[in-house]
């Protein structure tokens, strides 16, 4: 049942209950540090344990050392140094193999359920490695405790509540692109897969899905700022004259860009030219505003922007998400000059 619903190999999960029932072994009947050995075969429904000690004079470590008069007998033919394994099974089983049971169940609970989880973590990793900065299509399957949870091809995989986006409505069975924002397998131990909505890479994610001049190399998203769910910028450029890359993302009649707004929940998107000319730049960045004329003190950092009153509103924009978008996309803190 395990194997069918987790999507995780028999084979490997007798690994798990074996390791299990080495840990249940050492806490109830050995050593903390005893070499044991667990044989479980459910075909035929056999359980073997054995311990594995090295055969000496004298015993210091009881957890790995037994002596010749320990074994008498069985110590015939052997040598002091030899390893010697033990079967332990009917010590444990033999007059009472249910209380064995329930006592290494419950000592085995949680080294299950841990088990389980690294391979399902690790079953995640092997799926997403290879896919790190791009995006994923998938479908809702629950909301859960402030976690949403996604279903890719028959994995569960989770959206943390620090990666979504409140505007996002997460109903079953709808679908959403998530950035594959890290893969990461540290020490070959630790495997980690971030998933997000909100980093701001997912926007030019999720334009190379519709613009394919964008995987071909021809246009160029140099930056990208964003406000998640509320507005993003970004910076595009080209090697190519006869190409205009703001126009090529947005597609003909807004067909390009209004897709990927779509697919961020309605998320306006400003796309300027990368001209390598900062004043304009700065200009076009603060856009609804009509902006009359840049000045940039480069020793400062400041970009004195000139704008008539009534256009002060436009470039502020709501909660002054506009005009912060803009002095993060050009780098220089911008200072609002309101002339008559």
């Amino acid at each position: 049942m395990i194997s069918a619903e987790k999507k995780i190999a028999k084979e490997k999960l007798i690994d798990i209950i074996e390791a299990a029932i080495r840990t249940a072994y050492k806490k109830d009947y050995g050593y903390k540090d005893e070499k044991v050995n667990v044989h479980l075969n459910l075909e035929a429904w056999e359980l073997e344990i054995t311990v594995e000690k090295v055969l000496v004079k004298q015993v210091q470590n009881p957890a790995l050392e037994i002596s010749f008069e320990e074994l008498w007998d069985d110590a015939d033919g052997y040598k002091e140094g030899d390893t010697i394994e033990l079967d332990v099974t009917e010590d444990v089983m033999g007059t009472d193999a249910e209380a064995f049971w329930r006592i290494a169940s419950q000592a085995a609970r949680q080294v299950i359920i841990q088990k389980i989880g690294d391979t399902e973590k690790e079953k995640i990793y092997d799926i997403f490695v290879g896919k790190e900065g791009t995006v994923v299509n998938m479908k809702v399957e629950l909301v859960e405790g402030g976690k949403v949870i996604f279903d890719y091809n028959g994995n569960q995989v989770i959206l943390p509540k620090s990666e979504q986006v409140s505007r996002d409505s997460y109903a079953a069975w709808s679908r959403f692109y998530l950035y594959v924002a890290e893969v990461s397998n540290k020490d070959g131990g630790n495997p980690k897969v971030v998933l997000s909505r909100k980093r701001a890479e997912i926007v030019p994610a999720i334009f190379a899905q519709y613009v394919p001049e964008i995987v071909d190399g021809i246009v160029i998203i140099d930056r990208v700022v964003r406000y998640p769910w509320v507005k993003t910028k970004m910076l595009v450029s080209t090697a190519y004259d006869e190409i205009d890359p703001v126009g090529t993302l947005i597609g003909q009649k807004w067909m390009r860009v209004k897709s990927v707004m779509e697919e961020l929940s309605g998320e306006k998107i400003d796309i300027i030219a990368n001209t390598n000319n900062a004043k304009e730049i700065i200009a076009k960045a603060l856009t609804p505003a009509e902006v009359v004329k840049v000045e940039i003190d480069e020793e400062k950092g400041i970009a004195n922007v000139f704008i008539k009153q009534e256009e002060r509103a436009k470039a502020v924009g709501k909660n002054w998400v506009n005009v912060n978008l803009a002095s993060d996309l050009v780098g220089y803190k911008i200072s609002l000059q309101e002339i008559d």
